[in-house]
């Protein structure tokens, strides 16, 4: 008797047997520097380590903090590998080490940074998924400013261009997420103490980025976040399951939108919030052959598909010389509820030429939900 469900493949078994071997990740959050993330790592590292665990210190950065480092006290500490680069001596995270010393867990400070040119990983994310990978247990600490979702909205409340950012992805691994919260105050209070940089810095730090606007806004950024996160894991764990949504979000993109980067994010966190599958999808027209348009406007378009897959989303390229008929061929396929797209910049006066490409879309696709985005 034939049987219509195939049984798993071994192909199957042998990813749930590296599932179960990887690595845990948890992660202190919190919303600016000093709000004591590195403080509370290294004490778990130390309550851990009286229970008998074997916990070494991968990395960490005390910045002159002298309440932070007391913390680290007896903790196995791997010495870093130096690197040259232009005359100037790099101190990174020793990757190798770890793993050859293989802990039960690696307390890593600063998620977010930036390896040194030369280094196998050029961001430290990648370092700890490797170390995850290889079974190792990891602590580590992240200011929320730094996620990729979030660069656009951290702009406009601080006027602060954040470069070193993570993907989304990477919180969304985290098995736990721990909110190291202080109020605007009690933190603006640490900085006039000198507790969270010398005092050469203080002023200019309170006059900039520690306003009382600025960490309020950013501290309610954090409690959004680790809301989202709890509630989603608690609906993924209840006994009785939640009915599953229908859910799809389609990103449509250009190879000369406005402002791609922020409708990319604002659509991911959507498609976040609604815990849906997102598509972000580049029709290429005839005129927007490979072969006949600039190499600017190809790095562009690649570097684009890149932060899709950074945002946590599918990127697809499909060819077509009407737009409007693509995209509707391309909901309909599959089975797509919303549609996002980026305010056009063709000046009003075109209307009178025939309608839009959102006049048009509405008409075809009048069962799906279309978001306009600003993209100022």
């Amino acid at each position: 008797m034939s049987n219509e469900h195939p049984s798993p493949t071994p192909e199957h078994f042998l990813t749930l047997i590296r599932q179960q071997q990887r690595g845990r990740l948890k992660i202190y959050l919190g919303f600016a520097a000093g709000v004591g993330k590195t403080y509370e790592m290294l004490q778990e590292g130390q309550r851990l380590k009286r229970r008998g665990v074997d916990v070494v210190i991968g990395l960490v950065e005390t910045h002159g903090r002298t309440e932070t480092a007391a913390q680290i006290s007896d903790l196995e500490q791997v010495s870093r590998r130096r690197f040259e680069y232009h005359g100037v001596v790099l101190a990174e995270m020793d990757i190798d080490a770890i793993l050859a010393r293989h802990p039960a867990v690696a307390l890593v400070d600063e998620l977010a940074h930036t390896n040194a040119p030369g280094s196998r990983n050029s961001k430290r994310f990648q370092d700890i998924e490797e170390l995850l990978s290889a079974g190792i247990n990891v602590i580590s600490t992240l200011n929320i400013q730094h996620l990729e979702s979030l660069y656009d909205l951290v702009e406009k409340a601080t006027a602060v261009k954040v470069k070193e950012r993570v993907p989304d992805y990477i919180i969304g691994m985290a098995d736990q997420l721990v909110n190291v919260d202080l109020s605007a105050e009690d933190l603006r209070e640490r900085l006039l103490a000198g507790k969270v940089y010398p005092a050469e810095r203080i002023d200019r730090a309170l006059e900039n980025f520690f306003t009382q606007d600025n960490l309020t806004r950013l501290r309610e950024f954090a409690m959004e976040e680790v809301a989202h996160r709890l509630d989603r894991r608690r609906h993924h764990t209840e006994e009785v399951p939640t009915q599953s949504t229908s859910t799809r979000i389609m990103i449509c993109l250009s190879s000369r939108g406005p402002n791609v980067e922020r409708l990319l994010r604002k659509g991911a966190r959507m498609a976040d919030r609604l815990s849906a599958p997102w598509y972000a999808v580049y029709i290429q027209t005839p005129r927007e052959d490979l072969t006949r348009i600039e190499a600017a406007v190809q790095r562009q378009i690649s570097n684009t598909l890149e932060l899709v897959q950074q945002l946590g989303g599918t990127p697809m390229t499909f060819k077509g010389s009407d737009v409007v008929a693509t995209i509707v061929a391309f909901a309909r396929e599959y089975g797509i509820t919303h549609i996002v797209l980026g305010r056009s910049r063709l000046p009003w006066y075109r209307r009178w030429f025939g309608r839009s490409v959102l006049d048009r879309m509405l008409w075809e696709l009048p069962n799906i939900d279309v978001l306009v985005t600003g993209t100022e």
